[in-house]
């Protein structure tokens, strides 16, 4: 399916002609707009490529890129490597995109740029009488689902994979290589194998979204340099990070150099997404403090085909918490 856009990509290549120039409002219907994320709320948008089937939408999908973009995926191998790849920058776009102020974004015409640490983020044009929002947002993609994450004032960093997922080295030696040792530890005490792999997929998303809030890249953050744990809050204790009981927790970061020194202005959330994958969310507490305990993150979660259909799905069984604290809306 996707041989047909490889193709069109390639003919753009060469013949670099001014389509870039396109009006594409007449190939595709608006977007329909959104309001800005409120104060410690999150949106989440995801969506599924064997879902989205037509050649034509995804040629269009093409024409949404810029030629630099278009350039990376060209030279990318693999048929649904590229399609995944071509869906989460469409899905950045589109996503940005929605959220007008007062003026109209087109999702073509949006502009990126990265931190110093790799980071990227929106190279928004300064007018005379726009001032661009305070938009965060952060991507991450599998072959089965991409997803993006938006916030306003405060990073964020989001991750998926899949449940399924399988390790090509031993679950404890893939461990004591990247977690830290009372992770390991946990993962340790772990005597069916089926679900050591599940809580160690759960424990590396939830990690990687921390990495990217923090947005300083993984020589900044190694993996094993902090601990994830969770804090039950009816019982105002702290347990290692486990996934296996039903106990509202919020979730934490402890710092390997410092145990007793707990990073409390990062948020986070863990998710069943779509009975396929999990999904870890981490944002940064608006009070860098460390921010009131027990405020659970407000999370407003679509499912979309851009152009084609929104599903609103948090509160529904698309979207199963599996711990921090959360409230879907």
């Amino acid at each position: 399916m996707f041989s047909f856009v490889s193709k069109r990509l390639s003919l753009m290549m060469m013949t670099k002609v001014c389509c870039f120039q396109r009006n594409f409002s007449s190939a595709l219907p608006p977007l329909v707009p959104v309001k800005l994320p409120s104060k410690m709320e999150t949106h989440f948008w995801y969506v599924l490529p064997d879902e989205v089937k037509s050649e034509s939408l995804l040629s269009q999908y093409s024409e949404l890129l810029s030629p630099r973009e278009k350039k990376n995926l060209y030279h990318m191998q693999g048929d649904q490597f590229k399609k995944s790849a071509l869906l989460a920058r469409v899905l950045v776009r589109t996503t940005i995109a929605r959220y007008q102020t007062n003026c109209q974004v087109n999702p073509r015409s949006l502009k990126f740029k990265k931190t110093i640490y790799g980071k990227p983020e929106v190279d928004w044009e300064n007018g005379d009488k726009w001032c661009p929002p305070p938009l965060h947002f952060n991507i991450s993609h599998t072959s089965s689902l991409v997803a993006c994450g938006v916030t306003v004032n405060v990073p964020i960093g989001i991750d998926v994979e899949e449940k399924q997922r399988r390790l090509k080295n031993k679950i404890l030696a893939f461990a004591k290589r990247y977690f830290s040792p009372d992770e390991v530890k946990l993962l340790t005490a772990i005597s069916d194998p089926e679900i050591q792999r599940q809580e160690l997929i759960k424990l590396w998303t939830l990690k990687e979204a921390y990495v990217k809030a923090v947005g300083r890249g993984f020589s900044a953050a190694p993996f094993n340099t902090f601990t994830i744990r969770a804090r039950v809050v009816k019982m105002g204790g702290f347990h290692h990070f486990d996934t296996q009981h039903s106990e509202a927790s919020e979730i934490v970061v402890e710092s390997s150099d410092d145990p007793e020194n707990l990073t409390r202005n990062w948020q986070f959330a863990l998710l069943d997404l779509a009975g396929s994958h999990y999904a870890a969310i981490c944002i940064e507490k608006e009070n860098s403090a460390g921010g009131e305990a027990g405020v659970p993150m407000r999370l407003t979660v679509w499912k979309t085909i851009p152009f084609v259909e929104d599903e609103r799905v948090s509160g529904t069984g698309a979207v199963v918490p599996i711990s921090g604290l959360i409230k879907q809306l």
